[in-house]
């Protein structure tokens, strides 16, 4: 349960928040941002998604000013660590309102991938989305007090 202050706590986003989500998968995209390009996006791993059986990967995913985290919920083996400064794009689809996607690019690749998320409520989903855009204003601040001086 979040406090109906959450959006306002800093501490918590410092240490990371946690959020316990299913990975419906990933699609390349040509754009760093756009909420066409999202949805399109989105659209195209959630069908995806229903055409294959498999059962989706649970994942703890953990918003910080560092950037995600992706962590396997049953074996707790980190999957991916996405530094804050690779992604480009986040969102809640309008459509698929459960559903959580950002856009980074690639660290190998150098290519932008579009990861989207199954969370079990929409307001998760928008709770996440709203971290992620409280840990890209945080890494803000930080970066310009470091660059003044302060």
């Amino acid at each position: 349960e979040l406090p109906e202050t959450w959006a306002d706590m800093q501490e918590p986003l410092l240490e990371g928040m946690c959020f316990t989500l299913k990975y419906l998968g990933m699609t390349l995209v040509e754009k760093p941002k756009g909420e066409d390009m999202a949805a399109a996006a989105i659209r195209r791993i959630v069908a995806t998604a229903r055409v294959g059986a498999r059962k989706f990967q649970k994942v703890i995913l953990t918003v910080s000013p560092r950037g995600i985290s992706l962590q396997d919920a049953d074996t707790k083996e980190m999957v991916e660590n996405i530094s804050i400064y690779r992604i480009s794009y986040c969102t809640t689809d309008k459509l698929q309102n459960k559903v959580f996607a950002y856009v980074a690019q690639s660290q190998e690749s150098g290519a932008l991938e579009c990861h989207a998320f199954l969370s079990p409520k929409k307001k998760i989903a928008q709770a996440v989305t709203l971290t992620v855009a409280q840990a890209f204003q945080m890494a803000l601040d930080l970066w310009e007090a470091a660059h003044t001086g302060r």
